[in-house]
């Protein structure tokens, strides 16, 4: 069968087990996007076309996608790892690749609770059919959009305890909320509700790196994007995002700089500002 037939049968059976939105393949998704950049097969001619014309603007950012992969891996073994977080709320999933948040998190800590939220049908699908937890963990998932915080945090509770520390994971999904106030305010919210102890760690597009490429990335993206909203932050705009929080060395950085396991790793290419953040 081919792969596309396999994707819509599994939204289909998914179908069966709840209620999922209408699945769109005419326009190009950003987690459909990311996942063809990861060497995935999850995606549909639309997102084809619109990552095949980003390769051609900006064409590290295969290797950006693979860097902001890494990064996550190793800002996870850090929270469930040297500072004991048994809990993630990770915002704007993206579809099941490599290194998920749950697989790290509860390699080192089995009993890890996680939280996945996304507002694509697809990613639904995949994500309930194939982020299986371990024996003592807990993996669920959201179909929610970032914007709705309220929702989100109310059935998250479900299965995470809010009165504990939480690791909040805002990866590469701010960047598509292009009211600066309206992606402060999200943080905020988020910040507010979980305890002291808890950690946020946010990735975004950056514009002041290869500021030129990345303006005519971001602008060819949003062409092709079913929802053209994607923007690019400084550093300085994105590092005003942990305002209030203890801000974890080397600070926001490239995400290839984020406590690198080599030099080589750190010298990689990549177009996003990463930091992670302590509530005190």
């Amino acid at each position: 069968m081919p792969p596309r037939d396999r994707r819509l049968e599994l939204v289909t059976q998914e179908a069966a087990q709840g209620p999922v939105p209408e699945l769109d393949t005419t326009k190009a998704h950003q987690a459909r996007v990311y996942d063809y950049w990861l060497g995935g097969k999850d995606n549909f001619p639309a997102d084809r076309a619109a990552a095949e014309q980003a390769i051609r603007d900006f064409p590290g950012i295969r290797a950006g996608a693979r860097a902001q992969r890494a990064f996550l891996g190793r800002a996870v073994r850090y929270l469930a790892g040297p500072a004991g977080l048994r809990q993630f709320l990770d915002i704007g999933t993206g579809i099941p690749a490599a290194n998920n948040t749950h697989e790290v998190a509860q390699a080192v800590a089995p009993e890890s609770r996680v939280v996945y939220v996304d507002n694509d049908p697809l990613v639904l699908a995949h994500a309930r059919a194939l982020m299986a937890s371990g024996p003592k963990g807990i993996t669920d998932y959201l179909d929610a959009d970032v914007r709705d915080t309220a929702a989100i945090l109310d059935r998250a509770a479900a299965t995470l305890d809010f009165s504990r520390p939480v690791a909040v994971m805002l990866l590469a999904i701010l960047h598509y909320i292009p009211d600066l106030d309206e992606a402060r305010a999200i943080v905020a919210r988020l910040v507010t509700a979980v305890p002291p102890g808890s950690y946020i760690t946010i990735s975004h597009c950056a514009s002041d790196i290869d500021t030129v490429q990345m303006a005519e990335l971001i602008r060819r993206m949003n062409e092709h994007l079913a929802e053209a909203c994607h923007v690019g932050r400084t550093r300085e705009v994105v590092t005003q995002f942990f305002d209030g929080l203890d801000l974890l060395e080397p600070g926001v950085v490239k995400v290839t700089r984020w406590r690198p396991g080599s030099e080589l790793e750190a010298s990689g290419p990549t177009s996003l500002w990463g930091g992670v953040a302590r509530k005190p």
